[in-house]
């Protein structure tokens, strides 16, 4: 059986209306779906967020499949970096995806973002693994360097980037008809 594992951002949790829309999209058209609540939400760290994931994620395969929100993103490829080489996942659909941050509201999420941002990651090695990745990502995403962000997903991950207009953050102060529209267009590509 197909499996999907949904992965919340930063500050995040399950239940949000993106998710809730993902788990209902994934689970009609046959997907087992799991949305763990990642650990210390408010105060992310790549250790604690990858461990998890190893502890969720049992034998992963060709019919694994991922789908990261903001942070999401960057805790299931510093995931799937841990996994060996040899070992192959279906796809990962990258939503408000980032390497690089604007606009964040204080010291403390500076202080919280910056192991992320400044951690290296193996892109070749997700490659490798990963066999298709797909991104989206905002016209007005609220954490701004969306042509980097673009640019590193192209060109180190091979990945199709799709802009979405006036999306934002892809989060619940986007309007539901917006994100319903959106995920009704999501697929594997």
């Amino acid at each position: 059986m197909k499996r999907i594992f949904i992965v919340h951002g930063w500050g995040g949790n399950p239940e949000e209306l993106l998710h809730k829309l993902l788990k209902g999209k994934f689970s009609k058209i046959g997907f087992e779906v799991v949305a763990p609540k990642m650990p210390d939400t408010n105060k992310p760290k790549i250790v604690d967020w990858v461990s998890h994931l190893n502890k969720v994620v049992i034998n992963p395969d060709v019919k694994t499949y991922f789908i990261g929100h903001s942070i999401g993103c960057q805790a299931i490829m510093r995931y799937i970096e841990t996994l060996p080489e040899k070992q192959k996942i279906g796809g990962c659909i990258f939503i408000a995806g980032w390497f690089d941050l604007e606009n964040l509201e204080d010291e403390e999420e500076e202080r919280i973002a910056k192991p992320w941002i400044e951690k290296p990651i193996n892109f070749n090695k997700i490659k490798k693994i990963a066999r298709k990745i797909s991104v989206y990502i905002s016209s007005n995403e609220y954490y701004g360097c969306i042509e980097q962000n673009s640019k590193i997903f192209k060109e180190k991950l091979g990945a199709k980037v799709i802009i979405e207009e006036n999306m934002g953050h892809f989060t619940n102060e986007e309007e539901i008809n917006k994100l319903s529209r959106f995920i009704k267009k999501l697929a594997f590509l």
